[in-house]
Order: structure tokens, then C-alpha cells, then sequence
């Protein structure tokens, strides 16, 4: 070592199972960088190897109804260790990993589907460095297929790590409260400007600890994840189809199942958007493969937008945004892809139900690839309906403000029901087949929703409004016409419910209304008024269809404010 370096010093980890009882032997070569490099010096000191400290983590990744995966970092190595069960205190299984690292994994299989596990992580020599509590749980998917609800975090260009990332995070925090996150997307530009390991850190681990230990991330890449080691080496990607769907043998493009929706990422920067191309080859037999009634994909470069970047500009971005606009949406939609998440632009845009549009913006022709022309919200213009199968209409969401918002573009894509410079994440919520998706705001307010509905025409509940002392009605659309309706209501007290009425329980504190004959259109109004004493209370409602005798269907619940 000479001159600044004279005080640098290069550790190293030597693994103690190398090692034989008694007296070793240890070499170590020095070499000069070339021939007339300037002397330098050396000495050497061997140490133990001092207790593992916490760096990284935990954060979950590649999970599935029978398996989750479990990662760390350390600053001096050790062996690995995950102690989990059913209750923190109880943590009564162990799984380790010999050999000292200081990149930690550790996959436990065997588990239980749609089951909540609590876990600690450590070494077997070192005992725990984190968990054994309330804050360190995952909870393993449900069987694919199963029409379970859940809900799903969506962020898109977040890797700022500034205040900006911080708002919007803090505001999804409050909005979803104890309510648990069953999974989390990133939509690439995940780690400003470069991917770096440091920026990764900061962006990442150290601006989403909490959600990172329980919820299971999957991430699409960026253009600005330019370091595709420090990229990979962060990730565990189902490349072998472990979480369901066709295996792509790529981290750079995956798919995965969760309850009743079928996701596929796919990497818009650095691999082949042609067709014939692996990654598109594989995006057709994958879709071909799924019998899911839902299809979500993601990936970073939006087909349409006109925020902070063009996709009439083939230019913009290195043709990445014509390219998957031209070459991966026909795909998408010949096998009736349901919603598109990218990011990019830092704006929020959403599309109305629209197949077909493959060029640029002006040759979009509403008569012809305009399925709906609606806002998608069932308290609106009603929401987006669809059948399963091809071309029956797609969503597309640019949403790539999680951590910055840019103040250029005209944001008038003609797609586009929407476009919006706010801050914010999306919040997707599914419920057997019906979608909901959501764009909240750095300040907690949900500042665009839509809904789509698959299947049979849903049964959609209104009102005009609760107002004490004064009548409204309460609407029904989507029933069968000449079939029995029925309101219900419960008061809730001073605030919103999570009850779910679930059956057709009439019990108090549930208060049966009507029936009402459903019209010939399928519509069904029940004009009721509100008593004076309901004041400043939340009343929590929901319609049911009689069908037959015993058989019937709930409509969309309703938390409404007696004002």
C-alpha cells in the first residue's frame, strides 16, 4: 500500500470450517499492479470473526402458497437462520443454511397455504439478530384459483428516497391502517440514478423497512437499474415458474399467480421487444397456460402517455415505449388482459376500457377501440364491464409519481379518462371478479378510482346521499329483471365498519328494506328516510338479488356518512 492508501485495509472472511484442530498454515500472495508500480507495504492481522450486525432487512421475496423466501444482510459473515411459527414466542421451526455469508437467504417450504406465519431471523450460533414479534410475520398466498379477497400495493418510480417517497408511502400507511398488504409491485426506476447497492439502501430498505418484512415484493426493472448485478443480486425471481404460470428462465421477466389473478412482468429496457424474441415467445405460451380470470401485467415503459415522456416520439427512450405499444400489447390483449401498470412518466394517467390502439395517438378511432367510454366507478358512469377472453378491453395505468412528479407534458393522450402531476401509489383490491383500483394521493386522498367487472353483470349499489331527517333513494342496478331486491343497513357507530354481512343474516343489528321488483332494465330504487337520530353516524349497506328460492347474490358493500 502507498501514498492515500497507506491507511486502507482490505478484510476478508475466512470460512472457520476450512480450518483443522491444532496449527494452520495460512498464505497470502501480494502482487504489484505492473512493473514499475511503487513498492508497497504489507502486514497482517488475524481476528475473530466479530458477531453478525444487522445491515439489510429482513425483506421477503418469491412467495407462494406453500413457500416464501426470507433475505438479509450482515456486516461480518455468518451461517443463516430463520426461526418461524405460529405466534411470536412460538416460533417452534428452524431452517439454516451452512456456510458464512453476508447475503443472507433462507426458503422455508412446506408451509400451509393462506396462512399467517410469524419468524425471526439470525445464525445458529449468533441467535437472533431481528423478530420474534408482532412486526416480523408473512403470510403465505392462497391456492391459485381461490376467489379470496386481497390487496395489492403499487409503486411506480419511487427510488427517490427523498420526502416526496416518504408522503406518499406515510399516506398509504394510514389509508390501509392494520388492514394487512398482501403483495407490493415496484415499476422500475425503483433506486435513483443508477441501482446502485448504496442507492438501493436508501431508496429501498431504509424507506420501506416495515412492509418490506411482511409483504413479498415484486419488482419490474428501470431504465435508471443500470447496474444489472447489484439488480439481481437484490432479487429472487420465480424464473422456474415456482409461484405459477410457464417458466421464463429469465429474472428479467416472470409471472406469478395470487388468489384468482394471474400477474406477468416483463422488462421494457434491456431485453428484446421484437416479436419471435424470447421475451414475447414466452409472454404467448405463458398466457396461453393461465386459466386465471384475472390478467395483470407490469413493466416501466407505458405504451401511451404524454406526461414527462412521448409515446408518439419513437425516439423517446429508445423506441422502448412504441415497442411494447406495437409489439406486446396485441399479445396482451388476444389473450384478454385486464389491466397494464407502468410507470416512466412521473404523472398519474388511466385509460378508459379501450383494445385495439397500436399506433400513434391520432389514429386512435373511438368507434371502433373504444369498449367503454365511461369513468369505470360504480357510483359514476358504472363500472367497467367484461367478459373473459380476447380483446374484451384493458385498463392502462401510467403511474410513475410515487417519488417525484414532473411538471412537463400536455397530458391529453386521447386514451386517457385521466391525467393528473399529484404524487401517489395505487391501491388494487380484488374480490372473486371484481377489480378495483385506486390512485391516493401523497395526502391520503383517493384522487381517481375505477372498477372492472368480469363475468355476469355485477349487481351495483347507490345512493343520493344520507342526509338525517330528509328522504333518499337507494339504487340498485344489474339485477335480473322481475327478480326481488332487498336492502340492507347496519349503524355503525361514530365511524367506518370492516363488517361484511357474508350471508344474509337479518339479526340485528342488520335491518332488512323492501323487497323491491327489479324493473325491466334491471333497476331497482327503494325511497326510505333517514331518521333524525342517525346523525353523525356511518351506516354500512349492502343490496341482495333474490334468485331463487335460497339462492341469491350480494351487491358492492357501501360505508356511507349520515350527514
Amino acid at each position: 500500500m502507498t501514498g492515500e492508501s497507506e491507511d486502507r485495509f482490505w478484510f476478508y472472511v475466512l470460512d472457520p470450517g476450512l480450518l483443522v484442530q491444532g496449527s494452520n498454515l495460512l498464505a497470502v500472495e501480494v502482487h504489484q499492479n505492473a512493473a514499475d508500480s511503487p513498492d508497497l507495504s504489507f502486514d497482517l492481522a488475524l481476528s475473530d470473526i466479530p458477531p453478525p450486525e444487522l445491515l439489510r432487512g429482513p425483506y421477503l421475496q418469491l412467495g407462494t402458497d406453500q413457500s416464501v423466501r426470507i433475505r438479509w444482510r450482515t456486516f461480518s459473515s455468518s451461517d443463516s437462520a430463520v426461526l418461524y411459527g405460529p405466534a411470536p414466542g412460538n416460533l417452534n421451526q428452524l431452517v439454516s443454511v451452512p456456510g458464512h455469508t453476508t447475503e443472507h437467504e433462507v426458503e422455508l417450504t412446506g408451509l400451509q397455504p393462506d396462512t399467517v406465519y410469524y419468524y425471526a431471523i439470525g445464525s445458529t450460533s449468533g441467535g437472533i439478530l431481528s423478530g420474534n414479534d408482532l412486526q416480523h410475520f408473512f403470510r403465505t398466498h392462497p391456492p391459485a384459483g381461490e376467489n379470496r379477497p386481497f390487496r395489492a400495493w403499487i409503486l411506480g418510480d419511487s427510488g427517490t428516497a427523498n420526502t416526496d417517497a416518504r408522503a406518499v408511502r406515510d399516506a398509504y400507511q394510514t389509508y390501509t391502517g392494520s388492514a394487512h398488504t398482501d403483495l407490493w409491485l415496484m415499476l422500475g426506476d425503483n433506486a435513483y440514478e443508477n441501482g446502485e447497492d448504496v442507492e438501493f439502501q436508501a431508496a429501498v430498505f431504509e424507506t420501506y423497512p416495515e412492509m418490506l418484512r411482511k409483504s413479498v415484493l415484486w419488482p419490474t426493472r428501470g431504465n435508471d437499474e443500470n447496474s444489472e448485478a447489484v439488480y439481481y443480486g437484490i432479487f429472487s425471481m420465480p424464473t422456474q415458474g415456482q409461484a405459477g404460470g410457464l417458466a421464463s428462465g429469465s429474472e428479467a421477466y416472470y409471472s406469478f399467480d395470487f388468489a384468482n389473478v394471474h400477474f406477468v412482468c416483463l422488462d421494457s429496457d434491456t431485453s428484446s421487444r421484437l416479436p419471435g424474441g424470447p421475451m414475447l415467445t414466452w409472454l404467448e405460451n405463458d398466457l396461453a397456460s393461465t386459466m386465471q380470470p384475472w390478467i395483470v401485467a407490469f413493466w416501466h415503459h407505458p405504451p401511451y402517455s404524454k406526461g414527462g415522456h412521448d409515446s408518439d416520439v419513437d425516439a423517446d427512450s429508445g423506441g422502448r415505449l412504441r415497442d411494447m405499444r406495437q409489439y406486446a400489447l396485441p399479445i396482451l390483449e388476444a389473450y384478454g388482459v385486464d389491466l397494464v401498470l407502468t410507470g416512466h412518466s412521473h404523472s398519474y394517467e388511466r385509460s378508459f376500457l379501450i383494445d385495439g390502439h397500436y399506433g400513434y395517438s391520432t389514429s386512435f378511432n373511438p368507434l371502433t377501440m373504444l369498449i367503454d367510454g365511461g369513468d369505470g366507478n360504480p357510483n359514476g358512469d358504472g363500472a367497467y364491464q367484461k367478459e373473459i377472453g380476447p380483446h374484451a378491453g384493458t385498463v392502462y395505468c401510467v403511474a410513475g409519481s410515487s417519488g417525484s412528479i414532473s411538471s412537463s407534458g400536455s397530458l391529453d393522450h386521447p386514451v386517457m379518462y385521466t391525467s393528473l402531476r399529484s404524487l401517489g401509489s395505487l391501491v388494487l383490491e380484488v374480490d372473486d371478479l371484481r377489480m378495483e383500483v385506486k390512485f391516493l394521493d401523497h395526502q391520503g386522498q383517493v384522487q381517481d378510482s375505477f372498477t372492472l367487472w368480469t363475468g355476469d353483470t355485477p349487481l351495483v349499489f347507490s345512493t343520493t346521499g344520507l342526509f338525517a331527517g330528509f328522504m333518499t333513494s337507494l339504487i340498485v342496478n344489474g339485477a335480473d329483471p322481475g327478480n326481488a331486491v332487498y336492502f340492507l343497513y347496519s349503524l355503525t357507530g361514530s365511524g367506518p365498519t370492516q363488517t361484511q354481512f357474508g350471508v344474509m343474516d337479518l339479526t340485528m343489528p342488520i335491518t332488512q328494506l323492501g323487497p323491491v321488483t327489479a324493473d325491466g332494465q334491471g333497476k331497482a330504487i327503494l325511497s326510505t328516510s333517514i331518521p333524525a337520530s342517525a346523525a353523525g353516524r356511518s351506516v354500512y349497506l349492502q343490496a341482495f338479488e333474490l334468485q331463487g328460492v335460497g339462492v341469491g347474490r350480494f351487491s358492492n358493500p357501501l360505508t356511507e356518512w349520515v350527514h
